[in-house]
């Protein structure tokens, strides 16, 4: 495995931080905590009930996704874990990495500048009295979800430099000679 650069290990690292505000204010929500919903706000996403287990699901799901992230700096991200039937131990192509880290961090980059050009549209579709206006609870929530714009940004560095260590590597051992040396 060729060297790391240490602010593609920051870089990837960070990813994880991005999506952590958001999916433990949505923890919050689902555990009836006050977030600004009103109980009339809450029943509208079915909390509790579904709603509460889809929140939940929904921020395991996103960290989970940061977290892969820390494949395209570490080891497991070149070699396939022994533990896994029939792949442990096998090297892992450059592209079964690139081309979803590539995919995600556009999609991650799309959705959430998307989403902030529309925060001032937030709850719009809910009923009168969802939200409590006031009180601060939408700087928290924008707070919260800010972060989430840094990480499709810093999935498509820490790809690209990924990318660029792994194709470049096999560049370098496709121009040594047969044999290892002069």
């Amino acid at each position: 495995m060729k060297q790391v650069p240490r602010w593609a290990t920051w870089c990837a690292h960070a990813t994880l931080l991005t999506t952590l505000p958001s999916g433990l204010w949505r923890i919050a929500m689902g555990l009836q905590i006050p977030v600004g919903f009103t109980e009339k706000g809450l029943a509208e996403f079915a909390i509790p009930g579904w709603g509460t287990a889809y929140v939940f699901g929904l921020s395991v799901f996103a960290e989970t996704l940061a977290f892969l992230t820390l494949g395209l700096v570490r080891p497991w991200g070149e070699v396939w874990p022994r533990w896994i039937p029939f792949l442990g131990g096998k090297g892992i192509h450059p592209v079964t990495a690139i081309v979803p880290a590539a995919s995600g961090a556009i999609a991650v980059t799309v959705l959430t500048t998307w989403s902030a050009f529309r925060w001032d549209q937030a709850g719009v579709t809910m009923a009168e009295g969802s939200f409590e206006s006031g009180g601060g609870y939408d700087v928290v929530m924008a707070c919260c979800y800010a972060p989430l714009l840094l990480w499709g940004p810093l999935l498509a560095v820490v790809t690209a430099q990924y990318a660029w260590r792994r194709l470049g590597q096999r560049s370098q051992d496709a121009l040594q000679p047969l044999g290892g040396g002069a």
